[in-house]
């Protein structure tokens, strides 16, 4: 019978086995059914951090150097669950403790914890005869934790001492990982959002009507005089007009530009900005200047003079320059 200790207590393997240069470290339970555990090792150096490497577990049964071996479930008969050999002449010099843990697999999805596991050990065995140099056996653990540091081994002066832990953590095996700077089994980083992209900039359209009014406001349906009716942008004055005025919307005639020198499109039926409507239709919305008025005026009197000529027997009045002259030479 090797010798048993209480949580916190240690003892020298060099008392308990002066020769011995490999150690078997046997973890054992008993759970309710359906609860399964594993057993684990961490290497770690002074500051008590581990790596990914030194983390040795049912996936990476072997340390990087081979002086730690996960060698899986027990033999059959065994007190023990699973085993963990260690060659203590093989662990590299920076290696200052090595920690055994067991965990609750997948505790957080199954909802179990150490609450349901009870006759809880680690011992030390001496692998030539299996004889069982040191034991430590956990009192019941709180139904929260679902991982817990059941032993470790560490260096002390030119050799090794193993003390009794008993430490247990609530956020499984992942938890005992993160606190000895593993990452392997820490959960994956939520992938950041990106910020949204900037809505693309709409280059402004101007006005259908006049693009001197400037950027449109709003679409509108417009119904030209021939031609099918389509939607076009308008500023809000057009917009408006365009609502307001019952269709068809007749093609507009050109007049010359004072400043553009080129003629241009006047909308029939939208009147300048601030204006009124003017009717559309083939008669409407013209303008006479002075000499087409006087023109047309004379070509009437010259109408009705020529007729009356044909139908008198009078003398036919001269005619100079296609106007009549009477007495005193006005022009009509």
């Amino acid at each position: 019978m090797g010798v048993v200790l209480t949580q916190g207590g240690n003892v020298s393997l060099g008392e308990l086995a002066p020769a011995a240069g490999t150690v078997l470290v046997g973890l054992g339970w008993s759970a309710a059914e359906g609860c399964e555990l594993d057993a684990s090792a961490l290497l770690c150096d002074h500051a008590g951090r581990s790596s990914d490497q030194n983390f040795v577990f049912f996936n990476n049964v072997r340390s990087p150097d081979g002086s730690v071996r996960h060698r899986g479930p027990a033999a059959a008969g065994s007190a023990d669950r699973e085993q963990i050999e260690v060659d203590l002449a093989a662990v590299p010099g920076e290696v200052r403790k090595i920690a055994f843990a067991v965990a609750v697999y997948d505790a957080a999805q199954r909802g179990q914890t150490f609450g349901q596991v009870h006759s809880a050990h680690i011992r030390l065995l001496d692998p030539a005869g299996e004889a069982e140099l040191a034991r430590y056996d956990l009192p019941r653990a709180a139904a929260g934790e679902s991982a817990m540091v059941f032993g470790e081994l560490y260096r002390h002066g030119g050799g090794w001492k193993f003390r009794a832990v008993g430490q247990g953590y609530a956020s499984g095996l992942a938890g005992i990982a993160a606190d000895f700077g593993v990452r392997v089994l820490q959960p994956a980083a939520e992938p950041s959002t990106p910020p949204p992209s900037p809505a693309p900039v709409r280059p402004s359209v101007r006005c259908f009507f006049d693009p001197a009014h400037g950027a449109s406001s709003s679409t509108v349906l417009w119904s030209p005089q021939w031609g099918a009716a389509r939607e076009v942008h308008a500023c809000a004055a057009c917009a408006q007009r365009v609502l307001t005025t019952p269709p068809p919307f007749y093609a507009p005639p050109q007049h010359v530009s004072a400043q553009a020198g080129y003629p241009q499109p006047v909308q029939a039926g939208y009147p300048p900005a601030g204006g009124h409507p003017q009717p559309a239709g083939p008669d409407h919305g013209r303008r006479f200047g002075a000499g087409a008025l006087i023109g047309a005026g004379a070509a009437g009197i010259l109408g009705g003079i020529l007729l009356d000529e044909a139908l008198s027997d009078d003398e036919p009045r001269v005619v100079v320059n296609n106007y009549y002259e009477d007495e005193d030479d006005d022009f009509f």
